[in-house]
């Protein structure tokens, strides 16, 4: 399939993405995680995404006798952290030179066992679709579906994503320019103090709920607001290194065909497979290759975006942790489909608002399902993401404590 559009200048651009044809239905390889989950990865994850509800970092508290799990335990946005590509490796396939790709949007399916410390996760990865439009971002645009199954060593399903890759052309976004390179918002003390007393009440309806269930929910009922930042590189960075992928060597490649580090990304964005063998850092991503654009506004800007930008895994996990911690830890997300429209950007503040919409009484499990609509805005209520998510909550008898 070939898109054509007229840049600025009024001359021909075309996107020729007929290099990922043949990779679509196809079993995939990649990277597969060497060792068993341990405490301190669900620790370090927790901090990364800035997620201070205990059950995921408080062991003792995890362990008290009324805990669902009776142990640490992942929050359902960890299976992400275990992927050697943020999940969206399957949705950058085939080799078209000169782009560079953004995250879409992520769809989850959960099929119910949770992630906790000593199981070892592997996946499956397949290329579902793509289609191909103009935007005013970057002219001709391929927006790519990739699945990622997740599967703990019992050889259960966890759950699978569904993560769309928005690859484009570089050199046609910096023309277009729809994000001009204004400077980091500046922020008062007394509006920073004003942010983290927000923040802290915030977590303190996730302790007061604690090992409670949440029972009555209505039609109307409107979570409480979360605020993430505002973001630095910094905080993008200490979110960086609580993906298992960053870890020098965590991974070890498997059988199978596998285009992404071959996808046509920019020289200044590749990673030095090779160099790497000698130098990890040359492989990791954040020093050098496609992670450094988000910590440094030079390389920010030659793939068409203003200055540091934020991680789109990292906005699905929010998310994710944003409705779990709302419905408590006796409750399960199902599913969840947020399409991302912008990157949180350094100095920007990220606000996170949720709705009930709906309630079912419709599931095999005989609990209440709670459809939520999320949206994502920034300090200037520009919408970064938005998508309905369905929670199963709990009764005052379901689910019984989960074995031990």
């Amino acid at each position: 399939m070939t898109a054509d559009a007229k840049d600025p200048q009024g001359e021909e651009v075309s996107l020729d993405t007929a290099p990922v044809d043949k990779w679509i239905g196809i079993p995939l390889g990649g990277g597969q995680l060497k060792d068993p989950v341990v405490p301190n990865d669900l620790r370090r994850w927790a901090q990364g995404m800035q997620n201070a509800n205990p059950l995921y970092h408080d062991d003792v508290y995890a362990s008290e006798p009324d805990s669902r799990f009776g142990e640490l335990v992942a929050p359902q946005s960890f299976a992400v952290a275990t992927d050697d590509s943020h999940g969206a490796g399957p949705a950058i396939q085939g080799t078209i030179p000169g782009t560079h790709m953004l995250f879409g949007g992520d769809e989850w399916w959960f099929f119910g066992p949770r992630i906790r410390p000593g199981q070892r996760i592997a996946r499956d990865r397949m290329l579902f679709d793509y289609k191909v439009t103009n935007t005013r971002f970057a002219g001709p645009t391929m927006f790519s579906r990739g699945d990622t199954t997740y599967l703990n060593d019992f050889g259960e399903l966890i759950c699978k994503q569904r993560s769309t890759s928005i690859r484009y052309l570089a050199e046609e976004a910096r023309k277009l320019a729809l994000f001009d390179a204004e400077e980091d918002p500046v922020w008062t003390e007394d509006q920073l103090m004003a942010i983290e007393e927000e923040k802290f009440e915030y977590f303190k309806t996730v302790r007061e709920l604690g090992h409670e269930r949440r029972l009555f929910v209505k039609v109307g009922d409107d979570l409480p607001q979360r605020l993430i930042g505002p973001h630095t590189i910094a905080s993008f960075t200490t979110e960086w290194r609580a993906f298992q992928m960053t870890i020098w060597n965590a991974f070890e490649q498997v059988a199978g065909p596998d285009s992404t580090l071959d996808a046509g990304w920019l020289p200044e964005m590749s990673r030095d497979q090779e160099g790497a063998k000698v130098d990890p850092t040359l492989g990791d991503g954040l020093y050098y290759g496609p992670s450094r654009g988000h910590i440094q506004a030079k390389y920010a800007q030659l793939i068409g975006m203003p200055r540091g930008y934020g991680y789109g895994a990292s906005m699905g996990a929010w998310i994710l942790d944003y409705l779990g911690n709302w419905g408590g830890e006796w409750s399960d997300i199902v599913h969840s489909k947020m399409s991302y429209r912008s990157p949180a950007m350094t100095g920007d503040l990220t606000k996170l608002d949720g709705k009930v919409a709906d309630i079912r009484y419709d599931d095999p499990s005989g609990q209440p399902v709670a459809q939520v609509h999320v949206v994502m805005t920034n300090q200037n209520a520009d919408v970064l993401a938005e998508g309905d998510a369905l929670v199963r909550l709990p009764t005052e008898t379901l689910p019984g404590p989960e074995a031990r």
